[in-house]
């Protein structure tokens, strides 16, 4: 198959051996999909860390084929949308969480939210879409946990030597205290989307619809954090970013009830911890991520 080699090598370096059996056994995987849900395999879309393409149905309808390689972000996906019932989300057609298998709902015309150009109003949209799929957790399990990914800065300073590397060391301290706060016994768990942003947001014949949710348990005001720092792209002024951080932070808590702070204090985590997630053990990359958790402690809400 004619991949890009982006996508081989996020495969492989996501998942090991795992992932090198994925992509040798994809021909086989797609075959086995289109026998199974009676396919017409179509072509691939922008591919990251799964394979999802186009497919048709027998009854001439269009699908979204999403394989990957079995593990418990899928599976947690394949949950969260069951849950969603395609109530403010892209809808599940088909499932097989054990081969790393799904078949999803097309939305056309499927315009990404990033490609609005009024920033308010695009907003706005998102908080109605936040309102409509966030809800409580579910009892059980099938679900990843926030706390968890908040766990894995425990290796920050051993990575480093001791040090906090690339990071400031007030800028940690800063974000350990707030998340002490932050995952408060007494705080409300919710069944967050996980990576709610401009581009997993899309125009459908339904409305505004999120797709790939990663279903991750925890507070509800983390929900904000990845979306005050998309669309990912040209990096604005530090004072144009402060602007917009509080006017979209004023219009987020007028539609969800959200208080300012709480926000502000979840995008400063956030912005940590992805930029953590991108930086290598020498201390390059993250560097997007890590100017946006500056911005966030600068922004007096």
């Amino acid at each position: 198959m004619n991949l890009p080699p982006v996508f081989y090598e996020n495969i492989i370096q996501a998942f090991g051996q795992a992932g090198k059996q994925f992509l040798t056994d994809l021909p086989k995987l797609l075959d086995e999909a289109a026998h199974r849900w009676k396919l017409v395999i179509g072509d691939p879309y922008l591919l990251s860390y799964n394979y999802v393409c186009s497919a048709q149905r027998v009854d001439g309808s269009t699908a979204v084929l999403k394989l990957g390689v079995p593990n418990p972000e899928f599976t947690s996906e394949i949950n969260t949308l069951h849950l969603y019932s395609g109530k403010g989300a892209c809808g599940l057609l088909e499932a097989d969480p054990e081969a790393g298998m799904m078949l999803l709902e097309c939305l056309n015309p499927g315009t990404m939210l990033a490609r609005l150009e009024d920033d308010d109003q695009a907003t706005s949209i998102a908080a109605d879409v936040l309102c409509i799929v966030q809800r409580p957790a579910p009892e059980g399990r099938g679900f990843l946990s926030l706390h968890g990914w908040f766990d894995e800065l425990k290796g920050l300073r051993s990575r480093f030597g001791g040090t906090t590397g690339p990071f400031p060391e007030n800028t940690v301290n800063t974000v350990y205290g707030l998340l002490s706060d932050l995952f408060a016994e007494d705080t409300d768990q919710v069944l967050l989307h996980g990576d709610f942003h401009h581009f997993n947001i899309l125009l459908s014949e339904r409305g505004w619809l999120v797709i790939d949710p990663k279903g991750v348990v925890g507070p509800s005001g983390y929900e904000v954090g990845p979306f005050l720092t998309n669309p990912m792209g040209s990096m604005p002024s530090e004072e144009d970013a402060i602007k917009r951080t509080k006017r979209r932070i004023s219009i987020l808590a007028e539609h969800t009830g959200l208080q300012p702070q709480l926000m502000r204090d979840w995008a400063i985590c956030h912005s940590l911890l992805s930029a953590w997630w991108d930086t290598a053990a020498d201390g390059s990359g993250g560097e997007y991520s890590r100017v946006w958790t500056e911005i966030f402690l600068n922004t007096n809400v």
